[in-house]
């Protein structure tokens, strides 16, 4: 069975992931700061999944020797770690100059320097396999410059989408490494993220933004806006467009 490792898997989207990758077949490798919540997630799932393995770590991604040593017990707890799902994240912060650098910092360091981190850890026991599949959670906001409180949010998930297309990049110079990389854009996806924001444009509930998320992770896309309608061709718009009209989308 394969085996993936989802960080920040004790709700949200990362809960969701955890539910539908068992339900394909996955074994999982979970971890998130609230055990409790991984633990209630380990009896959801194995309840609807008899025979599928699920091991829970406590982990606080912003502990860099904790990433590196959660990950490696993973490893050892498999064997092998298949997939690697760079999901924790965070979704604070205010317009810039306004006396909030403690959020906006929160944000940084959870959302890029410590997917830093778990990118370089996954990366370390894929190298030493020769084989593996990455795949950075980005987000929509990743394609222009954002504005008020998502401007380090969207900045983060913009460094995320660099950092896995340099890894990509530089997998094509390996041919003895079968190291794969997918950045996955989600669209508006509720979550408890994002629970008190209302009157969102193109927002779909978790199960189905997530089924599209699993489906491009199962394909292994290199890039996936998700779900593809409207995120796809509003993707390519919001990227192009002079910034005053992607003001008036997104």
């Amino acid at each position: 069975m394969p085996t993936t490792l989802i960080t920040g898997a004790s709700s949200g989207l990362g809960a969701e992931m955890a539910r539908q990758l068992a339900a394909r077949g996955h074994d999982l490798a979970l971890c998130a700061r609230r055990t409790e919540r991984l633990e209630g997630l380990r009896e959801e799932i194995l309840a609807a999944n008899p025979g599928r393995r699920v091991e829970l770590r406590a982990l606080d991604v912003l502990d860099d020797d904790a990433v590196f040593e959660v990950f490696r017990a993973f490893r050892d707890d498999f064997g092998t770690l298949d997939r690697v799902i760079v999901n924790a994240g965070l979704g604070k912060g205010a317009p810039l100059g306004t006396g909030r650098y403690d959020a906006n910092r929160q944000t940084a360091m959870t959302n890029f320097v410590a997917a830093l981190a778990q990118t370089e850890a996954a990366m370390e026991i894929f190298r030493a396999q020769k084989r593996g599949h990455l795949v950075m959670i980005s987000s929509v906001t990743a394609m222009r410059g954002m504005r008020k409180t998502i401007t380090t949010y969207a900045a983060t998930k913009a460094g995320v989408a660099s950092l896995a297309e340099g890894v990509r990049n530089e997998m094509l110079g390996e041919p003895d490494l079968d190291i794969r990389v997918s950045t996955i854009y989600p669209g508006y996806i509720r979550s408890e993220m994002n629970e008190r924001v209302t009157h969102t444009p193109f927002m779909v509930d978790t199960e189905t933004g997530v089924r599209a998320m699993v489906d491009a992770i199962e394909k292994e896309k290199a890039n996936a806006l998700v779900p593809a309608w409207p995120w796809v061709p509003l993707g390519k718009a919001i990227r192009h467009l002079p910034l005053p009209i992607v003001r008036r989308l997104v």
